[in-house]
């Protein structure tokens, strides 16, 4: 018995190290002059024993929106007029990603750690289906990503974690204008030789507030009085700026 208790304590991982994590702000408030935000997402890394021999230590942090269904069409040109030709649905991918790295990804992280933490961006989204007609399936999913990395809702951020010391690391998130409101999981990865030796996760919340708030509320609550509002604004616009040509005019 005393050899077997031996024996699983030469098996454990020679560090034990873990995250203590700081945000700069928790929440995110989206208003009519929202025009994207930035956050700091800073730790340290937790030891009951010194920075071990061997392998530095890397960091990966991922800021992930909500996750929903995408449908993903191709267009092709016929006839001089261009058309959806093909579509599948991507069963699951967020609305926002980034990650950044203290490294190169490749570098620090294995291609088995990544399917099983899911952290790069192809990894975060999920596509299990396509109509049998479809023989080049994962192209909508790159164009996905293609797209919504031309948005920056899409980021890969390498040699963007700062890390001293091995024992604090820091990174700067930049968010755009275009985000969609829900819990944004913020998760952060202690790597060694490409290897997840330890993780932690937060969220942040990204929520309308305000006049956008309630006009919000407003369209999926009382989807006709916000129909006619829109009108009678619609209305009253073009009558005022009919008005203003009129007396330009005289």
């Amino acid at each position: 018995m005393r050899w077997l208790a031996l024996f699983l304590f030469v098996a454990l991982p020679a560090w034990s190290e873990s995250v203590v994590l700081g945000l700069s702000q928790n929440e995110i408030a989206i208003t009519t002059s929202f025009d994207g935000s930035e956050i700091l997402v800073f730790g340290a890394v937790k030891r009951e024993v010194p920075v071990p021999d061997g392998p530095e230590l890397e960091v990966i942090i991922t800021v992930a929106g909500p996750s929903v269904p995408v449908m993903v069409r191709r267009k092709d040109k016929r006839v001089g007029i261009w058309v959806n030709t093909d579509a599948v649905e991507v069963d699951r991918a967020p609305s926002f990603y980034a990650v950044a790295t203290s490294g190169l990804l490749r570098d620090v992280l294995r291609d088995t750690e990544d399917l099983r933490y899911q952290i790069s961006v192809p990894r975060a989204i999920r596509s299990v289906g396509a109509p049998m007609s479809i023989t080049d399936a994962p192209a909508f999913t790159e164009a996905l990503i293609r797209i919504r990395s031309e948005a920056s809702l899409y980021q890969l951020r390498e040699n963007q974690v700062a890390v001293d010391e091995q024992t604090l690391f820091r990174a700067r998130i930049e968010l755009p204008a275009a985000l969609t409101e829900g819990a944004y999981a913020t998760r952060i990865f202690l790597t060694r030789d490409g290897q997840v030796v330890s993780s932690y996760e937060t969220s942040i919340d990204v929520r309308k507030v305000g006049l956008e708030r309630w006009l919000f509320s407003l369209s999926r609550q009382q989807p006709i009085i916000y129909g006619l509002m829109s009108l009678a604004i619609a209305i009253f616009a073009g009558w005022g700026a009919s008005a203003a040509f009129s007396l330009l005019r005289n």
